[in-house]
């Protein structure tokens, strides 16, 4: 790992206060916070991201419209001396901290269709009440090859491998669970795939081929499996004939390829249309069994040598609350050796959040459909965020909506 130091001339900012965004428990909404954070970065205002200092907090030079615009959003402020500059620079050069320019606020996109569907996604409620802004991209957009307008795609509440969330059994006799199989029946036909199976694999190829080519993907809830295993059916037919009217492999278990994948290998596909699970990667069943009150374990990295990886755990606490989802945690004998484990439930199987390298790009995916709803049906209403202004998990995705503004250097290993 490349570090990228300051010469310590650059800390000596004698005629200038700065405004300091505390991240520790003394801030009033995380969440906003990241968007204050943004805008200034858009605005070309240079923002530095003090790792593992109260919590991952940011600095700028003093700014009157990043000041208003904390008051506004209700977002606590410090205006700090030159001196007390000069006292955090050397309390993070002697402490397991870093900091981190921040120069360019990413270009986002999050993958998402237009029509209705009966569940919120947590992301694009992140970005909505932080102010980021973000575009939706789809299918046909993917298969047009805008992605590399983009420097981070989200990719929401999805299944990859056409069989519709595996939401038959329960579900398919409800209007939105007939318009989804409708809409995308159409969508595959009109783009000339003879079925959604074969059109969401060419999706993922394309999203593998921009991670390759320098992206940052952040993924969730069944967006991180079904990917994974789409990639390794390539060569086969997991897709039972309820889905797309043609007979599936019944041998199709021997016959996934690990070696596509990212993150995953060794796992066995549920190929039962009827059972609500995709495969072995998930810990849905032991998840649920242990209950609410456990909690995630989140790694503290080296600072100075793993700026990474200290980004995507940022928070104010080392512990987050368990979240279920369609995928709600990932077993760690399917996670290849080379993918970095951010967070998990000691003593457990479950590895919840996950990152790595592929190509010039990254991948992260955090398990779990949202961080401040234990068990999100289908149905119930979104989480009102204006009540979780200090969610961890939520300090998760927006630190993965971030961490690409980072200067390049420190992104390099």
């Amino acid at each position: 790992m490349q570090r990228f130091l300051l010469p310590f001339t650059f800390f000596i900012t004698l005629h200038a206060n700065k405004l300091l965004i505390p991240m520790d428990l003394s801030q009033s909404d995380h969440l906003r916070a990241y968007g204050i954070a943004y805008r200034a970065i858009n605005r070309g205002l240079d923002v530095e991201w003090l790792l593992n200092f109260r919590g991952g907090s940011f600095m700028l030079g003093y700014d009157k419209t990043v000041e208003k615009e904390c008051a506004v959003n209700g977002v606590r402020w410090e205006v700090v001396s030159a001196s007390e500059v000069l006292y955090i620079y050397q309390t993070v050069e002697e402490n397991n901290m870093e900091t981190v320019l921040l120069e360019k606020a990413p270009r986002i996109a999050v993958y998402i269709p237009e029509n209705y569907e009966p569940w919120d996604d947590a992301v694009t409620l992140a970005l909505e009440y932080a102010g980021i802004p973000y575009e939706q991209v789809w299918d046909d957009d993917v298969l047009k090859g805008v992605l590399p307008k983009y420097d981070w795609l989200h990719l929401h509440h999805e299944d990859f491998t056409g069989q519709y969330g595996k939401f038959y059994g329960s579900q398919r006799q409800t209007d939105w669970y007939q318009s989804e199989v409708r809409m995308n029946e159409e969508l595959s036909r009109r783009l000339g795939f003879a079925k959604v199976s074969r059109m969401k694999l060419a999706v993922a190829h394309v999203i593998k081929e921009y991670i390759a080519a320098g992206g940052f993907v952040f993924s969730m809830c069944s967006a991180c499996d079904t990917y994974e295993i789409a990639l390794a059916a390539a060569e086969t037919d997991i897709c039972h004939d309820i889905y797309d009217g043609d007979a599936f492999d019944r041998q199709a278990n021997n016959n996934l390829d690990f070696s596509q994948c990212l993150a995953f290998e060794n796992f066995q596909v549920v190929l039962d249309p009827l059972i609500y699970e995709h495969s072995s990667i998930d810990v849905v069943q032991e998840a649920s069994r242990r209950g609410p009150n456990t909690y995630i374990s989140l790694f503290d990295f080296s600072a100075k040598f793993d700026p990474v990886p200290s980004m995507l755990v940022q928070n104010h606490t080392s512990l987050v609350k368990e979240f279920l989802g369609q995928c709600s945690g990932f077993r760690r004998n399917t996670i290849k050796v080379a993918v970095l484990n951010l967070g998990e439930v000691v003593g457990t199987e479950e590895v919840k959040y996950l990152h790595g390298d592929y190509g010039r790009g990254t991948f992260t995916y955090l398990a779990g459909h949202d961080p401040e709803d234990y068990q999100h049906f289908v149905g119930d209403p979104p989480t009102e965020l204006n009540l979780h202004r200090n969610s961890p998990g939520y300090r998760l995705i927006l630190n993965n909506v971030l961490f690409p503004a980072a200067r390049k250097k420190e992104l390099k290993t």
